[in-house]
């Protein structure tokens, strides 16, 4: 085979470059990459016989077959089908014939620095489709125009009077070319001065339709393959035994017991490096036993004898520390952060004809992820190579090159489908501790997380206290919003500076900020030993239980509809700027609380024996609402029907929409439902799905009915999480109505049967 040529670039912005490349006959590649220059070195496999490492490139060969590389990790988000079919799209492929290829971390050497070949991958964050969606298209586009140009050339006619659909270049005289015909004159085609034009909306055969998702096959019948199935030869199975504490220390070990099991090999200690931040090295001191086998390791770690000192975490008490939130909110400290301040709350306050005042409690959460923390790393001398679960491969490089001071372009990363990010795999204290027991034992290592050490030492979403006070006036309008909350902040011990600490936990333009010409937003920070980190979205998403609770609690005391009062608060279609850049448009935010109120029929909220409960979110601008009935059987809570209606701007794949706010959905509403994480003396005492109960299939309702608005004009908005922060306000609301009971404590079930 000949080497790589490149046979041109096209500047898209700074350091982003159309590429067409030629692999020898019968090939035609057209990517991205990101670079200082245009010449940039391809990884050898893209070149090869070996499909891996596409990124985001279309690859055609004589066959026709297209194939396209997923940049970003698929954790469930479905980004594996909904980005190559962007590019599907604009290339007129036929989806029959598309090929879809996870791809590898592209990382190339700038003088000892990583290039990111394939430029942002991140998965399971909301902006896979947002930051794809112009790339995408013009790699597509670029491609389809580089055919039509050939074909017009084989055919002997102007390249605009030719057609592409399904794979094939159509001639108006009928005469038709195959892709795969025209590939080895399409790849010697010059580029063009200038962007290829992309297609209007109304030309779309693949955005915008539904697909299904490129692994589901897979998945179901067992096939797909999982960082979790990974095996490298003579690699060491490890697994480890995490001190209690995060910040404790061993006092005593005997591994005679464990070093006789049959298989085992050596039994090592890790330590966090001190100085690095959370999720870059080890998340707590441990004992590592590995072994030929993972039942040797398992049946080692069992017979471990182990004693842990604890640190100044081990005084730390959940209930304490939810103690604490409450006295300092009740207090007269000084908050840490002023989240925002409009008008004059005082001086509304002074004006008030009646007041309402709650407060809201939510617990600790862990990710608990279906695939539980895993890592394969192989070291060699000049190379590494590592197969990992992770939602940031980059993250995952740079804790690598950290551990093995290799070059960039030796340290390579593998990410096959992920079994579930929720933010736990941003983090990678996981790959550290493979690469530490690696080059401890100079062999590959595939370490494996029990269950146990998976939910007792996570990142975990901080509990955190509320406290709301409204003021109306004698006109029944709400003229002042003060609310106040004290949590431990996700961002904290990760080179966060200490005045920004507070964004994972509020947002300044949270509803209904922006609404009301008196709000008052502040923050107080607890400190915690306990590790924390970003929970299906940042902490602050969670805040709207507490938010729309508190809205129907108003309602309440006005003696209205909370739909009516919503929609008061909401006022008229409009633009409002947000702080953070881009508007809060109120009419899409209108529609989808007007749409699951007209599909569970809201007109019947006062009259119905079961409950009804509804409530609406802005995401990054993308806009959700739930609606919820439910229903008490004498302590039973029957959660009847779910509605929810989301507005993302361009839909690229519905299916995979609907079926990511199902998901979403049913994982929110499991969460209210049951799940709290709780410790005592600094440990967590929470160590298996019996001490963690994901919601049974009795306790969900049978369907969640997904009202998809479809999106005009409008660029794509992210949806990863975006169904998360409005059915658990949803179905607290419904429950009121079911019950009279007012649910201001998380989890539902538990503080629903105590109330009752």
């Amino acid at each position: 085979m000949s080497g790589p040529r490149i046979a041109g670039t096209i500047r898209l912005e700074r350091r982003r470059f159309l590429q067409v490349l030629a692999a020898g006959a019968g090939v035609l590649m057209v990517g991205i990459r990101v670079a200082d220059a245009a010449d940039a070195p391809l990884p050898p496999a893209l070149l090869g016989d070996t499909f891996y490492d596409l990124g985001a490139y279309v690859r055609i060969d004589s066959d026709s077959n297209v194939l396209i590389g997923a940049r970003d990790p698929d954790t469930g988000t479905g980004v594996a089908t909904a980005l190559p079919r962007i590019i599907a799209d604009e290339l007129d492929a036929d989806w029959n014939q598309v090929t879809v290829v996870p791809l590898g971390l592209g990382v190339a050497d700038d003088n000892g620095q990583p290039q990111w070949t394939y430029g942002r991958q991140i998965g399971g964050t909301g902006s896979s489709i947002p930051a794809a969606w112009n790339d995408l298209r013009q790699a597509g586009a670029l491609a389809r125009w580089l055919l039509l140009q050939a074909a017009a050339r084989r055919l002997g006619m102007p390249a605009d009077r030719l057609r592409s659909e399904a794979g094939t270049v159509i001639a108006l005289d009928g005469r038709r070319l195959s892709y795969g015909s025209l590939v080895d004159d399409a790849s010697a085609i010059a580029l063009p001065q200038k962007l290829p034009p992309l297609k209007t909306a109304d030309h779309y055969q693949l955005i915008g339709k539904p697909a299904g998702d490129v692994d589901a096959h897979g998945i179901v019948t067992g096939q797909t393959h999982f960082a979790i199935d990974e095996h490298d030869g003579d690699a060491l199975v490890a697994v480890l035994a995490h001190c209690p504490w995060p910040d404790g220390t061993l006092e005593r070990i005997d591994t005679a017991d464990t070093l006789a099991v049959k298989g085992v090999v050596k039994v090592m200690q890790l330590v966090p490096e001190p100085g690095q931040p959370w999720g870059s090295t080890a998340i707590a001191p441990a004992v590592a036993v590995l072994a030929e086998d993972t039942w040797s390791a398992l049946q080692g770690r069992q017979k471990l004898k182990i004693e842990w000192k604890p640190g100044p975490s081990g005084s730390e008490n959940s209930a304490a520390l939810e103690q604490q939130a409450v006295a300092l909110l009740d207090g007269t400290a000084a908050c840490t952060a002023r989240v925002r301040n409009d008008g004059d709350v005082d001086a509304a306050g002074r004006k008030a004809a009646r007041r309402l005042q709650a407060s809201y409690f939510q617990p600790w959460l862990a990710h608990a992820t279906a695939e539980p923390t895993n890592c394969l790393v192989r070291l060699d001398k000049d190379h590494a190579r590592a197969v990992v679960p992770t939602q940031a491969p980059q993250k995952a490089w740079a804790v690598l090159q950290r551990l093995t001071g290799l070059a960039p372009a030796q340290i390579e990363i593998r990410v096959p489908r992920v079994g579930g990010g929720y933010g736990r795999r941003l983090d990678h204290d996981f790959v550290a501790e493979a690469v530490m027991l690696a080059k401890a034992v100079g062999r590959p290592v595939r370490l494996q997380w029990m269950r146990d050490e998976d939910l007792g030492h996570d990142y975990y979403r901080s509990g955190c206290v509320h406290q709301f006070s409204a003021i109306i006036d004698r006109k029944r309008r709400v003229i002042g919003w003060n609310q106040r909350m004290a949590s431990a902040s996700a961002l904290a011990h990760r080179g966060v500076p200490e005045n920004r600490l507070w964004t994972s936990e509020l947002q300044a333009d949270q509803l209904p900020a922006g609404l009301l010409p008196n709000f008052r937003s502040d923050w107080y920070a607890q400190d915690s030993a306990i590790p924390r980190g970003p929970a299906r979205g940042m902490p602050h998403l969670s805040n709207a239980f507490a938010v729309e609770s508190f809205i129907d609690e108003i309602a309440h005391l006005l003696k209205e509809d909370p739909l009516d009062t919503r929609l008061r608060l909401l006022g008229e279609p409009r633009q409002l700027p947000l702080g953070s850049g881009g508007t809060l448009d109120v009419g899409r935010l209108l529609n989808v609380l007007k749409l699951v109120a007209d599909r569970i029929e809201w007109k019947n909220w006062l009259r119905s024996v079961s409950g009804l409960g509804i409530a609406c979110w802005h995401v990054d601008g993308a806009y959700v609402a739930h609606a919820v009935e439910a229903a008490m059987q004498g302590e039973r809570l029957i959660v009847q029907r779910v509605v929810c209606a989301v507005d993302v701007g361009r839909v690229i794949n519905p299916l995979g929409l609907q079926g990511q706010v199902a998901g979403a959905t049913l994982d929110a509403l499991s969460t209210a439902l049951n799940l709290a994480i709780t410790f005592k003396d600094g440990r967590i005492q929470q160590h298996d799905y019996k001490d963690y109960p994901l919601a049974s299939m009795a306790q969900l309702p049978d369907d969640v009915e997904v009202i998809v608005v479809p999106g005009g004009d409008l660029p794509p908005a992210g949806a990863s999480f975006l169904a998360m922060p409005t059915a658990a306000p949803a179905l607290a609301n419904a429950v009121f109505r079911a019950s009279a009971v007012r649910v201001r404590r998380l989890p539902l079930m538990k503080e629903l049967l105590r109330l009752l």
